[in-house]
């Protein structure tokens, strides 16, 4: 199995929802990744989503727009959070890591050449936020072949034929988006994604993970009670933005509040 696989596997034995922090890579200097990424685990992170800095995200909301500008005005490359991920590799060969960004980077670098390298790095999966299901089956099928999952988005909106299509491709887990709009949007609606959960698990066999919204333990304990992980990016962002390379600590203890509070979600 997979590390992505096994954590899950783990996770479902001990009955217990994985925790997945986000973060973007070269935030808010190159050489306080690896430290940050550290800092989520030893808080109680299960798998770790590390973002790719991209000039265009489209898909985040401000704050994690501009880690991504930061990151970039320090000249973070794809081929830098390669180089990230194999550092966090030397101290920690368990934990799942992916790599969420644009297609435009790995289209630049070429889908084999990115497989080849994401793989030689320990990275787990790649979520690519624009590449719509129907066209990623030639990048699903390079990364799987490199032993890589393919982690694939969902949203309110999402049409049941483009489910089904995900259900073709995906594989570690299902990330869905809990609302319509960007990153950091506050107005979760959680009785509507309960019910969505219910359905897609009708169509799907994969873990599903719920983000967007969820900004502290409170909501991550009502997530953990309908979904399989709960997945937190803009609220760690902010800390990062706020407290720059002095932000582990408080990542740690803010991972401790969350990890708690689903622990006790459904006892």
């Amino acid at each position: 199995m997979s590390r992505i696989q096994t954590t899950f596997s783990r996770l479902q034995t001990n009955k217990k929802q994985a925790l997945i922090p986000f973060i973007t890579a070269g935030d808010p200097h190159p050489a306080a990744t690896v430290g940050l990424m550290h800092a989520l685990v030893t808080g109680g992170a299960d798998i770790l989503e590390l973002g790719v800095p991209f000039s265009d995200p489209m898909a985040d909301g401000p704050v994690i727009q501009k880690a991504s500008e930061r990151s970039l005005a320090h000249g973070t490359s794809l081929l830098d959070v390669l180089g990230m991920v194999r550092d966090f590799r030397r101290k920690d060969a368990d934990t799942p890591v992916v790599l969420m960004g644009y297609a435009n980077p790995i289209e630049a670098m070429g889908y084999e050449l990115f497989a080849q390298k994401a793989m030689e790095a320990g990275v787990d999966g790649v979520l690519t936020v624009d590449l719509p299901p129907e066209e990623a089956g030639p990048l699903a099928s390079i990364l799987k072949s490199h032993g890589l999952e393919a982690i694939f988005l969902l949203a309110p909106t999402t049409p049941d034929w483009r489910v089904t299509e995900v259900a073709k491709h995906a594989s570690g887990y299902v990330y869905y988006v809990s609302l319509k709009g960007v990153t950091g949007a506050t107005n979760l609606d959680l009785e509507s994604v309960a019910t969505k959960l219910s359905s897609l698990r009708q169509k799907l066999s994969l873990p599903i993970g719920v983000g967007f919204g969820i900004r502290d333990a409170t909501t991550a304990q009502a997530v953990a009670r309908i979904a399989d992980s709960v997945i937190i990016g803009s609220r760690l962002v902010q800390e990062v933005e706020d407290h720059g390379a002095d932000a582990a600590p408080r990542l740690m203890a803010f991972m401790r509040e969350v990890r708690s509070a689903m622990d006790s979600a459904r006892q």
